[in-house]
């Protein structure tokens, strides 16, 4: 189910100016259900810069992301893979949309559970990135996903999006808030 790396496929870089090896990743926005510090019932990952183009994340699904009464919501689990592999166009520096997502489920997820997530880049074609993610629970691996990203300029998200949020991100960011650039989650 995974999808194909193509042949002609090399493996991104980090781009100049990404985080190091072993630094948190600042949220890229506050209000992001899988990363953001302020929402209210979010996932609140932590993500680490790994070697290369890799990314480890680690969050506890809590009583707000069950689907099944004491169960995580594969909604919600797809959101942190999809969210982690994310995370990795932080360490190209360049922005980039999900194209295209696949996650396999190996077992439930409880609730209470803490979850270690690990994503790395594995191919570059173009603007489309390739990116693969395992999510283990007391070491043992209970969700893999695939994904592809297309890198965008950064006009996509003011004009697919809410012009004054990206504005007020914008200028928090510009500012230095550490509600937004400074700042890991909780």
């Amino acid at each position: 189910m995974r999808s194909a790396v193509p042949d002609d496929a090399t493996v991104p870089l980090r781009g100049e100016g990404a985080p190091e090896v072993g630094e948190l990743i600042a949220s890229h926005y506050r209000m992001c259900f899988a990363c953001g510090s302020d929402h209210p019932s979010g996932l609140h990952l932590r993500v680490t810069a790994g070697p290369e183009v890799s990314v480890i994340g680690e969050l506890v699904i809590g009583e707000h992301h069950q689907g099944a009464p004491g169960l995580a919501h594969g909604g919600v689990i797809a959101t942190a893979m999809d969210e982690m592999m994310g995370s990795l166009q932080i360490l190209i520096r360049k922005p980039a949309v999900t194209a295209h997502l696949e996650t396999d489920f190996h077992r439930p997820v409880p609730v209470g559970t803490t979850l270690r997530v690990e994503a790395r880049a594995i191919g570059q074609v173009g603007r489309k990135v390739y990116c693969e993610a395992v999510a283990f629970a007391d070491g043992d691996r209970v969700v893999s996903a695939a994904a592809v990203f297309i890198q965008v300029p950064i006009e996509h998200f003011t004009t697919q999006g809410d012009p004054e949020l990206v504005q007020r991100a914008k200028d928090e960011r510009r500012t230095g808030s550490p509600r937004w650039w400074g700042e890991v989650n909780p």
